[in-house]
């Protein structure tokens, strides 16, 4: 697209070793985030899976796992699909998630009929500083777009943007945030556009750019 990249790293992804339901209790697995696959043994690899999006989706792809399925979407649209496709009656889903995720997508499937096991089995931590060339990006004043994935990553970056002083730098920078809670932690900087993704994927995310 004729854009140079600089990549920020807001959150290290630290998995917890959570112990998890034997696999013959579970009639499927729910992934929130492709940050909870890799926390997930081969002993579940048989199990269908179902992604929030397509790049977890992926992730469980090229983890091993074959029998997936993309809401290709946000939680809401997870547990329309799971809904859908799975049976109150058939048995637990597994719900992994990471800390402080997944409670409003459990709590949905249970006002549905569904026994769901939510294990958190990663914590996502706060870089403790704005990553190098991202300083250097803002205070160069030639930044045209920030792009925030994650409503968490829409929070820790304006902390650290005003750590280093930076507030000021995003009145010249368009935020471009995945969704409406995204949007709503970017607020707090002073950016010159706030925009949001139609849908809450990275396909969405780039078009903002055209």
């Amino acid at each position: 697209m004729g854009y140079r990249p600089i990549v920020a790293p807001l959150l290290e992804i630290r998995t917890l070793g959570t112990p998890l339901s034997l696999p013959a209790r579970i009639q499927a697995i729910l992934a929130t985030s492709g940050s909870a696959v890799p926390c997930l043994p081969a002993s579940h690899r048989h199990l269908p899976l179902y992604a929030v999006g397509n790049a977890t989706a992926a992730r469980a792809r090229a983890a091993g796992f074959s029998r997936i399925d993309s809401a290709d979407g946000d939680a809401g649209a997870l547990a329309a699909l799971v809904a859908r496709c799975c049976d109150p009656h058939a048995g637990p889903l597994l719900l992994v998630s990471g800390r402080d995720q997944g409670m409003s997508l459990a709590a949905d499937l249970r006002g549905r009929g569904f026994a769901v096991i939510r294990r958190v089995v990663y914590a996502a931590v706060p870089a403790a500083v704005l990553p190098d060339a991202a300083r250097a990006a803002f205070r160069s004043a030639e930044l045209s777009a920030a792009l925030f994935f994650s409503a968490e990553t829409a929070r820790q970056g304006v902390r650290l943007l005003k750590a280093a002083r930076l507030a000021e730098a995003a009145r010249s920078v368009d935020a471009l945030a995945i969704g409406p809670p995204s949007a709503v932690a970017l607020q707090a900087l002073p950016w010159r556009r706030i925009l949001v993704a139609a849908r809450p994927n990275q396909d969405a995310m780039l078009a903002l750019l055209r």
